[in-house]
């Protein structure tokens, strides 16, 4: 039976969708808009092309502008697999021609569907992971905004009250940020002292208010020069101290609802048994395997698509040469990386074996990036078989 293959290159408002049959003949050529009522009527002919031939449908995006599309393929037992938008770039300087458009993209994408058999299938994601990704992908912009502020207000600090800027720590507790709502300048903080600045912060929840109030009156005893546009400079630093705070609010907010969100999972208690894992990692590792292991049948699958595998780059006579891969899951890596890094305070086994790779000439990113990539054996084999991790006890070494 001959399969056909329609190769669509995504768009915002529009899609354009090209099929080719079994030879490499163009059958169908279109540009449909992103609407329910056109998708239907392309599935419809493209389906009435295909007669009782099966067809193939490959996509250069997993989510997003097509997801309406995808939901509507997957919803009709459709067959679907994913061409990096990447792999489509590189593939279309071989083909003949010089310009872009829409139909000649979709055309790679069809007729590299039609010759490559490794591309991955694009799985339907469940309602659970769907959210754990929105969520996760909400957090890392939240934190990404909260660290472009916080830039920005030590910029601000340092050019009007350095002192004040070198003694507190705006990235770690929220006491500072409350200090700073409410005096920015040193006249400010030297009118009110010690004592009445310990209780100012006292009756706003701020923890060991006495120390925070010492180190800024020393800071403003240091500097009794005004710097030009104090003053327009100290209302921005409080606009900001509120955006941070204000930020930090949602962070948690957010954290909280991946956390609800994560324990419902089937997998939380197998993923929180791991050194390491907390609920948002959890989360984000849940998002970046799409909710299950179908897609990684081997430990070295998983590895490889995480980054935390080394690829070889051999040429002529020179072999052995291995080296980070280029294209991975940046957020697994993420992942993994940074519960290796955890799991070295927490878990005996894990120590045991950053510190023999240590020992062996390895340096600490080396040494953590092995550790992870030992850890990708464990997640893979506890999920397969759903069991919780367990702190095995060294084995005796025979005199």
């Amino acid at each position: 039976m001959s399969r056909i293959w329609t190769g669509t290159d995504c768009g915002k408002t529009h899609h354009h969708c090209l099929v080719l049959n079994a030879e490499g003949d163009v059958l169908l050529s279109r540009r449909v808009a992103n609407d329910e009522p056109e998708l239907l009527r392309l599935l419809g002919d493209v389906l009435e092309l295909a007669g009782e031939s099966p067809v193939t449908w490959a996509l250069d995006m997993t989510g997003g502008e097509p997801a309406l599309l995808i939901a509507l393929l997957v919803s009709h037992g459709q067959e679907l697999v994913y061409i990096p938008g990447i792999a489509v770039n590189r593939a279309t300087d071989s083909y003949r021609g010089a310009g872009k458009t829409d139909a000649r993209d979709a055309r790679v994408i069809a007729d590299q569907a039609r010759m490559r058999r490794d591309l991955e299938p694009i799985r339907p994601s469940d309602e659970a992971t769907i959210e754990l990704r929105l969520l996760t992908d909400r957090r890392i912009d939240l934190v990404a905004d909260r660290t472009r502020t916080i830039n920005r207000l030590r910029s601000l600090l340092t050019s009007m009250f350095p002192a004040l800027e070198r003694a507190i720590d705006l990235g770690g507790t929220t006491g500072p940020l409350t200090l700073l709502s409410g005096y920015q300048t040193p006249a400010a903080i030297r009118r009110a002292g010690t004592r009445r600045l310990t209780t100012w912060l006292a009756n706003r929840k701020v923890r060991n208010p006495e120390a925070l109030a010492a180190k800024a009156v020393e800071a403003a005893d240091r500097q009794h020069t005004a710097v030009a546009g104090e003053r327009a400079i100290a209302k921005m630093v409080h606009a900001l101290a509120q955006e941070v705070s204000a930020l930090n609010e949602k962070i948690n907010a957010t954290d909280k609802l991946i956390e609800g969100r994560f324990r419902e999972h089937e997998l939380a208690e197998v993923i929180l048994s791991i050194p390491g894992v907390g609920p948002t990692l959890g989360a984000e590792f849940l998002a970046g395997i799409g909710g299950s292991m179908d897609a990684f049948p081997t430990a070295d699958r998983l590895a490889s698509f995480a980054g935390v595998a080394p690829v070889p780059r051999d040429s002529g006579q020179v072999s052995g040469n291995l080296h980070r891969p280029q294209r991975y899951h940046r957020r697994l890596q993420r992942v993994f990386y940074t519960s290796a890094l955890i799991s070295i305070r927490s878990d005996p086994n894990s120590r045991r074996f950053y510190d023999r790779k240590r020992a062996e000439g390895k340096r600490h990113i080396q040494a953590v990036l092995a550790l992870a990539r030992r850890r990708v054996n464990v997640f893979w084999a506890l999920i397969r078989d759903r069991r919780c991790y367990t702190i095995t006890p060294p084995v005796p070494q025979a005199a």
